[in-house]
């Protein structure tokens, strides 16, 4: 734990406890619990059987990119392969590394090994919603190695119909030369991504946000303004820590 943890605990502060009860009784709790839990996965089945369902939409293919040798079109991020899931990455203009996008940062760290997906034929990218080069500084200070793409170029085409500037997670589709956009969501749906709040669920405090249905005197904090959502930290994104007090530069301006 470092200093700058963003859920200390404090020696003076006693938190609410759940009640006390024996083996028996406790798991009777969880059984019932259980069966609402499996409800729950056979309806998460249910609605991704209806997302292959869907009908798709076709996107041009050659639509504008920029990669680390500069231009490349969308055709070409899926590196050849059939499907392609791109993150829309928000970019604040002007900000420094601690003025970027805490929930986009969360994402994307959250997404690293990404060989379970090349099995089925899937490549992972980031299009940033920033230019290339300063956005790809960020992801070198974060030691990312998620392939990145800036959207500038054709971003307003990519996400026709939708808020450009806000996170996306879009899922395409190949055939041959041609490409098709198959599913897309926004806000929560972005979860996805994530296993820290996945298993931050399974815990008896969850993931102390105010929005939470959770007893009284449960810990909570989190999701104050002050912490944006509780992925902030001593006015950074939580991860941003662990690299600056590694030595690395978070330095974003363009080197000629």
């Amino acid at each position: 734990m470092t200093e700058h943890d963003s859920r200390r605990g404090d020696p003076d502060r006693a938190p609410a406890l759940p009640p006390v009860a024996k083996r028996a009784a406790f798991q009777a709790e969880l059984d019932k619990l259980r069966v609402r839990e499996k409800a729950h996965t056979r309806e998460g089945d249910a609605i991704a059987a209806a997302r292959r369902r869907l009908p798709m939409v076709e996107v041009a293919a050659d639509l504008e990119l920029t990669g680390p040798d500069g231009p490349v079109t969308l055709l070409d991020a899926f590196e050849g392969r059939r499907q392609l899931i791109a993150y829309y990455f928000m970019w604040h203009d002007g900000h420094d590394a601690a003025g970027q996008c805490e929930g986009c940062t969360w994402v994307t760290t959250q997404v690293q090994e990404l060989s379970y997906l090349h099995s089925r034929d899937i490549t992972y990218a980031v299009f940033c919603q920033g230019p290339y080069e300063e956005s790809r500084r960020y992801r070198d200070f974060m030691d990312w190695e998620v392939p990145w793409y800036s959207a500038l170029p054709s971003h307003d085409e990519l996400l026709v119909g939708r808020h450009v500037g806000m996170m996306h997670l879009v899922c395409y589709l190949r055939d041959g030369d041609r490409v098709y956009e198959t599913y897309w969501t926004t806000l929560r749906g972005v979860e996805a991504t994530d296993y820290s709040y996945a298993l931050m669920d399974l815990t008896v405090y969850g993931r102390q946000e105010l929005w939470e249905d959770s007893p009284p005197g449960w810990l909570r904090g989190q999701g104050t303004p002050a912490d944006h959502v509780g992925l902030r930290s001593n006015g950074r994104p939580i991860p941003q820590w662990s690299r600056i007090e590694a030595g690395r530069s978070d330095d974003l301006t363009p080197r000629p």
